[in-house]
Order: C-alpha cells, then sequence, then structure tokens
C-alpha cells in the first residue's frame, strides 16, 4: 500500500489506462476487462485490475490536473511497477480540421508550467510520447476507422483559461487540442524509463463551440479505449 493506493503488492499490472475520472475507470474495467477485481477506494479514485485478451491491464483514475496524476504516477512506477502508462480522456479541439468524436494521439504535449517544472528549472523539457506506443495506437485506430490526429497538444494548469491570446498562438502553430495530464505524464515516463501515451476524445471544440452530447460520449470513448489497449499489447 502507498499513502493514496490501497493495492497489495501484485495487484497492479504492468500496464495501466488512466482515466481522470474514477467512475469511467469503473466504466471501462466493466466493459473491456475480464476477472475484474477493485484493487484501490482511497479517497474515492477507483483502480480495477483484470484481463484484456489474456493480458493484465490496471485501469486507475488518475484526478484533474497534473498534480494529481503525478501523485497516482509517481506511486504506480515507484511503488507498483508499472511499466506502460497510457491516459485515455477528453480534450478540446483547437483546428478546424479536428471533429468531435475524433481521437488524438499526443506526440507532443506542451505547457506553461508542470509539476516537474521546479525540476528543470530554466531548461524546456520536450515532453513526448513513446513511439511505440504511438505507431501502434495510430494503426489500431486506421483499422477501426475512427478519424485521428497525431501531433502536438497542450496540457493546461487551469480548467477556466482567461487567456485567448495563448489559445490563438496555439492553434496557429498546430496544436490540435487542450486537456490538462499529458505533459506531467510524459515527464514521468521520460524519468523512470517507462512508455507513455494519451489517446483523447474531442468531447468539444474552442474554435466551432461544438460538444459531444453525454448520450454518446460512451460510444466514443469505447473506441478511445479499444485503441489504447491495442497499443499496449501490439
Amino acid at each position: 500500500m502507498t499513502i493514496h493506493i490501497g493495492a497489495q503488492p501484485g495487484e497492479i499490472a504492468e500496464t495501466v489506462l488512466l482515466p481522470g475520472d474514477p467512475y469511467r475507470a469503473k466504466w471501462a474495467a466493466e466493459n473491456f476487462l475480464t476477472d475484474v477485481t477493485c484493487i484501490n477506494e482511497v479517497r474515492g479514485m477507483l483502480g480495477f485490475t483484470g484481463t484484456w485478451n489474456g493480458n493484465r491491464v490496471t485501469i486507475h483514475g488518475s484526478g484533474m490536473g497534473m498534480p494529481s496524476l503525478s501523485i497516482y504516477v509517481n506511486e504506480l512506477i515507484r511503488d507498483y511497477g508499472a511499466k506502460t502508462l497510457i491516459r485515455i480522456g477528453s480534450c478540446g479541439a483547437m483546428q478546424e480540421s479536428v471533429g468531435i468524436r475524433d481521437v488524438i494521439l499526443a506526440m507532443t504535449a506542451s505547457s506553461l508550467s508542470t509539476p516537474s517544472s521546479g525540476m528543470f528549472k530554466e531548461l524546456n523539457f520536450a515532453p513526448c510520447a513513446d513511439y511505440s506506443l504511438l505507431r501502434a495506437a495510430a494503426d489500431a485506430a486506421a483499422a477501426k476507422g475512427t478519424p485521428t490526429h497525431v501531433g502536438g497538444i497542450y496540457s493546461s494548469d487551469v480548467f477556466y483559461d482567461e487567456r485567448p491570446d495563448l489559445n490563438e498562438q496555439m492553434t496557429r502553430h498546430g496544436i490540435l487540442g487542450v486537456e490538462m495530464e499529458a505533459a506531467e505524464l510524459y515527464n514521468l515516463a521520460a524519468r523512470y524509463g517507462c512508455r507513455a501515451l494519451a489517446v483523447l476524445t474531442v468531447s468539444d471544440h474552442l474554435l466551432t463551440h461544438e460538444s459531444l452530447p453525454s448520450d454518446q460520449r460512451e460510444k466514443s470513448f469505447g473506441d478511445m479505449v479499444e485503441i489504447a489497449l491495442h497499443s499496449a499489447f501490439a
């Protein structure tokens, strides 16, 4: 057990999928894994371990924002031996060519600051995805026929952003979408020599102001989970 994860040794798989919402972790585990066991309920952050196509997988919530994700990913890697960590979450599109329900595979993740910024000090470290996961995810998305975009995203440390000037520059420079966790996930994976990827479903659009209706989210998020699982075991 750790401070934030109540799992016993051996209860967490080397491959971990990380939705922000603990109830999305529960939904994904119930719909995609077999022989599922709940391995964490500390502070309401749910985690489950089961099997997918004969492979052990843990699906564990990470909370909202990079500070929360940093806590769980540090403990998953250092204390439980996680080796492959894939964020599955929603994002807001920042390009007209990206549509609602599309999937974004985050090759890089820009940010203003992360929990790791104090370590890097004056260095602008460029966190990026693991290429083998990225390539496998792109192949899996193509096989499913899911509209998919590969490129840079922005990990924000605030939800209620009031920087339209920054958003304009990110759109100008080709940033595909915005979310709140991937940059720190990539930082930690680099630090510990692990594989990481963010597979994101577009749930809203910053330019068109469209949003995905709640009754249609489950199917779109299901595509994302399948892509993430296929990439982990390709």
